[in-house]
């Protein structure tokens, strides 16, 4: 904007009050200067250390799975007696010297077991396995099993073998290639076994990766200390109208990983702020479809929040592995999970399925290695202080127990970062100890002239409809100053969208003007009547 502009529109500020004459003025000149403040450019260069060409990618440090010792129950928890419990306890999750170094850089891949026991399971869940996906399907080939279960075929050759010799599993037809190209049906002994399987689990699909291996997979795959820079998170949000305070109070919470509390007025983007965190890290991770403790099944896949980014080539992997990682994992980015008002305690842990009889996981763990938004927190059917005792512990010790109906638990990892949204004062959600529990918190204030001014000309560009410095200020002026409304950061969209409606509804040209701009604001807000 040229300074014979900036006299023009000071000039038609004079007629305003003294103090809104300098505020409003110096809104002006600030719209005018280029570049836009809070307005960033993507570094050339990723930040050191971040990520990796994948051309040049570290080969995989590889770890060989030992079979874990039986699972041992655990009965009248007494959490003061295991504070100093950790995940490295060698009688917890069994691996060798190897598997627990975690890798600086590079890619993580489990890799793929070439017996049944480096799969970490037993002969007969394998088998049992086999004989229900041989009685869903009616006949079967033997490498579409194989990548069924996501294991190598050479891992149930042996085990299809013994089924055929005691007469469980017939061939119906082979192309001459052996077992892996063999079709295969279940005899009547075979239908009645696969039936007394489903009474125990109905389960089909991937077979499930032990317990110890998982949590192995989810140490290593964390975020690593300062993984995280001003410049990566200036990046994520240059969508945004944000200040450098806002990205000093953000930063830190997201590299550390802990609980994080935004809350503030409605309307002002604390869920818009959280949800851009989705954009951060592009880096993927590896998640299993189906867990085995205790000789329970919990399936962990979903579709509604995993996107396996390598789904097709299970079947070319059962026959050659080369370069390929084990088949019972998917690979996906970091999981981004949101939970609103539909929020339960019952949610927060192992869900049994009758029909199937196995267990669905919850949402935080399911969430392991991303980040779970609990939004409108304290709006749950739950209390604000039941949701947080549930997860005390695992909030600080990164740990989590969860329950099977038989009353025995089991310890998973809790590497998820939490984010609280909360449009309630904090005083209402619990007092200064229950607050303590949440690391991180940040107000999520009213935008400032300059802000709101900003949001409304990128809102207007991005419509294509022109606008000036002057018409944004003079609506400041008259729609909040004078009437002393305070101003929230969703206002500039929403009264825009409504403009947008009365241009086209009256068929008027697309541009801007005060008499638009006040039927939109006047159709988007209640009015007072004293008559009411």
């Amino acid at each position: 904007m040229d300074p014979s502009s900036l006299r023009s529109l000071s000039s038609i500020l004079a007629k305003n009050k003294p103090a809104a004459k300098d505020a409003l003025t110096a809104v002006a000149t600030r719209l005018a200067e280029e570049p836009l403040a809070t307005v960033y450019t993507k570094s050339k260069a990723p930040p050191s250390g971040y990520t990796i060409d994948e051309e040049e990618e570290a080969p995989p440090r590889a770890y060989t799975p030992t079979i874990p010792p039986p699972p041992v129950p655990v009965k009248d928890l007494d959490l003061e007696e295991e504070e100093e419990e950790t995940f490295s306890a060698p009688a917890l999750i069994p691996r060798t010297a190897s598997s627990m170094e975690i890798e600086p850089l590079g890619e993580l891949k489990p890799p793929t077991p070439e017996s049944i026991e480096h799969t970490g399971l037993s002969a007969k869940l394998i088998e049992q396995l086999i004989v229900k996906m041989i009685y869903y399907r009616g006949q079967i080939v033997g490498h579409e099993l194989a990548a069924e279960l996501g294991l190598q075929f050479s891992v149930i050759d042996g085990i299809l073998d013994q089924l055929k010799s005691s007469y469980h599993i017939i061939v119906r037809s082979s192309l001459g290639m052996g077992m892996i190209s063999s079709r295969f049906e279940l005899t009547d002994s075979g239908r009645i076994l696969a039936r007394e399987y489903i009474e125990t689990s109905a389960y089909s699909g991937k077979a499930p990766v032990p317990l110890f291996q998982y949590v192995d997979i989810v140490r290593r795959q964390k975020q690593r200390d300062s993984w995280l820079n001003m410049d990566m998170l200036k990046d994520c949000y240059k969508h945004m109208v944000v200040t450098d305070q806002i990205l000093n109070q953000i930063g830190p919470a997201v590299n550390a990983g802990k609980s994080f509390l935004i809350y503030g007025m409605p309307g002002n983007g604390k869920t818009y702020l959280a949800e851009a965190l989705n954009n951060l890290d592009k880096t993927t991770i590896y998640i299993p479809y189906a867990i085995e403790a205790q000789g329970m099944i919990i399936q962990l896949y979903d579709p509604l929040y995993h996107s396996p980014e390598d789904l097709g080539n299970d079947e070319s992997s059962s026959m050659n592995n080369a370069g390929a990682h084990d088949r019972r994992w998917f690979r996906s980015r970091r999981p981004f999970i949101v939970s609103g008002g539909e929020l339960t305690l019952d949610t927060l842990d192992l869900s049994y399925n009758a029909q199937a009889k196995s267990y669905d996981a919850p949402l935080h763990m399911k969430a392991n290695n991303g980040i779970y938004l609990i939004d409108d927190f304290g709006r749950q059917k739950v209390t604000p202080a039941e949701v947080l005792n549930r997860w005390i512990i695992p909030m600080e010790r990164r740990i989590d127990f969860l329950s099977f109906q038989n009353g025995t638990k089991m310890h998973v990892p809790f590497e998820v970062f939490l984010v609280f949204s909360t449009n309630l004062k904090p005083d209402d959600l619990g007092d200064e100890a229950f607050l303590r529990r949440i690391q991180y918190k940040m107000l999520m204030k009213s935008p400032d002239d300059f802000e709101f001014a900003t949001i409304f000309r990128r809102f207007a560009e991005a419509q294509n409809l022109s606008t000036t410095p002057k018409l944004i200020v003079d609506f400041i002026d008259r729609r909040y100053r004078k009437s002393k409304k305070a101003k929230r950061r969703c206002h500039p969209r929403d009264v825009l969208t409504h403009a947008i409606d009365i241009i086209r509804f009256e068929n008027r040209d697309w541009e801007l003007t005060p008499e638009i701009l006040d039927k939109a604001f006047e159709s988007c807000f209640v009015q007072v009547d004293e008559e009411m």
